[in-house]
């Protein structure tokens, strides 16, 4: 097959898969899906979104390591990590205390895998960031505080 005949077959298909992504019809897995936060996500209040996660009583731990910098210079993009050392870890969760929707990030754990997480964030101003760990099935938090000099979150 010619040059330009592969790259006319690789674009056409190329923009059916598109569609059937649009159309919704390449969609991950329902359980994973299903697994989506929607309520935690949209919560504007700290307290509900810890509640959505079902953390409201998350006891304080020294086996959570949160690491970010002390000062963000651009809180459009602040760097956290978070590694636990809580046996049987099953998720992470962080939260930008005082951004609008608090709830920034959810991963799941698989049994075995090392439990550790890293993203970037927006954060509006000077918060606290908080982990919420999840490990058989009790919740645990630690928070580090980070100062914003300029704003992200609009």
């Amino acid at each position: 097959m010619p040059m330009n005949k592969r790259r006319r077959h690789f674009l056409a298909a190329a923009a059916g898969t598109g569609a059937l992504a649009a159309a919704g019809l390449l969609a991950t897995s329902p359980a994973r899906a299903a697994a989506w936060n929607k309520a935690g996500f949209e919560s504007k209040a700290l307290n509900d979104a810890l509640k959505n996660l079902g953390a409201a009583n998350a006891v304080e731990s020294r086996d959570i390591t949160i690491t970010a910098p002390d000062i963000a210079e651009n809180g459009a993009v602040v760097p956290v990590a978070v590694t636990s050392r809580i046996p049987n870890t099953q998720s992470i969760s962080l939260i930008a205390e005082k951004n609008p929707f608090p709830l920034a990030a959810t991963f799941d754990v698989a049994n075995g895998a090392e439990p550790y997480a890293s993203v970037r964030i927006k954060m509006g101003q000077t918060s606290n960031v908080r982990a919420i760990v999840k490990a058989d099935g009790k919740f645990y938090t630690a928070a580090k505080e980070v100062k914003v000099t300029v704003g992200g979150c609009g």
